[in-house]
């Protein structure tokens, strides 16, 4: 199976979070790439960058979406066959952003959010695990979630190894 990540705005492909759950992923023995958008500032040229990678796919996959990232990675799973899409304080629900409803056909949604997210409120995530019937974590710190990493790389790992089980 290969993990894709998508980071945030002003984040790169890279960066702590990214890293951390990528190594996650490796000691489960999946496969990782991270797209680079840092040329792209727009969450639905985005999307289309990562479904023309993801056309080329022929593995397995599960899509990971920190802030903006998550926005691209949960529209990108409605348009191709994710099996699973695993967001970090995703960008839901926010002004400026073309897709107001988001879909849930991916079978395994998982969100981590920041109790004191000042960039996303926590309720943006609230309310689409509500209407997506999905697993929410809501943990103490940020929009980064710095002081929640350890927590967020065993939820991941939970996760990888439960969407593997629906292989």
């Amino acid at each position: 199976m290969k993990v894709y990540f998508s980071h945030g705005k002003e984040s790169g492909p890279w960066g702590s979070k990214i890293r951390a759950l990528a190594d996650v992923a490796r000691d489960l023995g999946c496969a990782v790439a991270s797209v680079d958008y840092t040329q792209e500032p727009d969450p639905d040229q985005r999307v289309k960058q990562l479904l023309e990678l993801l056309k080329r796919e022929r593995d397995d996959y599960v899509l990971v979406g920190s802030s903006m990232g998550g926005y691209v990675s949960l529209i990108a799973a409605a348009m191709a066959p994710a099996k699973g899409v695993f967001l970090l304080a995703p960008a839901l629900y926010l002004p400026g952003y073309m897709r107001q409803d988001y879909p849930t056909e991916t079978d395994r949604i998982e969100i981590v959010h920041g109790w004191s997210d000042s960039v996303i409120p926590p309720e943006n995530s609230i309310k689409f695990a509500r209407h997506a019937d999905c697993t929410l974590h809501l943990l103490r710190g940020g929009h980064r979630l710095k002081s929640s990493l350890g927590e967020v790389g065993a939820i991941f790992s939970r996760f990888l190894a439960s969407v593997a089980v629906f292989r």
